[in-house]
């Protein structure tokens, strides 16, 4: 699996460049934390960004966009980066900056890119069948489906893969034609086929960029590319 790659800085970034981070509020590539007493919280939101296009993770600010800064950054910033080695699996790759504030304290701010050994998984309890995957969307970070964290290791091969045009195939792109999107229920419904072979024709429409997918946190929509 290797190591995770590290970098960290100081005084590569100041007070304004926070301010205009923060005031573009959180969203698909920006997260904000009040504090870090919280570590799960902390390491599934770098999960998220590394399986998604990436993201910085902004630690001493509230959600109202009120920059509270860590009083211990050392401390935290120690806690967390063990946390990050020891509970997410594969190693994800990222950079930590601090950001010196007022009263001695600092914001803690980690930069993690869009990995290229997707899909990356939180793993707290060191059991790896009860491993959790997450992934950006929007504001928020939500769980994997079984679809998606198929789509994401797919996507890192460099195989091309074939698929059969059929009856099913036919059903779901009529259907498709006067529907913005559809689950994998749905599909498996219209079609009339078992719902683990809906799963896997979507995967695999979407593995040969026919289709692609939009993570949801409850049931994931698959549009035409």
């Amino acid at each position: 699996m290797g190591e995770p790659i590290v970098k960290e800085f100081r005084n590569q970034i100041d007070l304004n460049d926070l301010r205009s981070w923060v005031k573009m509020g959180e969203g698909q590539n920006l997260e904000f934390k009040l504090k870090s007493n919280h570590p799960e919280r902390i390491i599934r939101e770098i999960v998220a960004f590394a399986n998604a296009d990436g993201g910085r993770l902004l630690i001493g600010i509230a959600d109202d966009g009120s920059i509270k800064g860590l009083k211990h950054v050392f401390e935290d910033e120690f806690i967390l980066r063990n946390s990050i080695e020891k509970y997410i699996q594969p190693p994800v790759n990222y950079a930590t900056y601090r950001v010196a504030l007022a009263d001695e304290r600092e914001v803690l701010v980690f930069d993690v890119p869009e990995s290229k050994e997707k899909p990356h998984y939180v793993v707290l309890d060191y059991k790896p069948e009860n491993k959790i995957a997450y992934y950006r969307v929007n504001d928020k970070s939500v769980k994997a489906s079984k679809e998606l964290k198929e789509v994401l290791k797919g996507q890192r091969k460099s195989k091309s893969l074939r698929f059969a045009f059929g009856e099913k195939e036919k059903l779901l792109m009529e259907y498709l034609a006067k529907h913005e999107y559809i689950t994998v229920a749905s599909f498996a419904e219209i079609a009339k086929i078992p719902f683990k072979l809906a799963s896997r024709t979507l995967i695999l429409l979407c593995l040969t960029n026919v289709l692609k997918i939009d993570p949801k946190e409850i049931a994931d929509n698959f549009v035409v590319y």
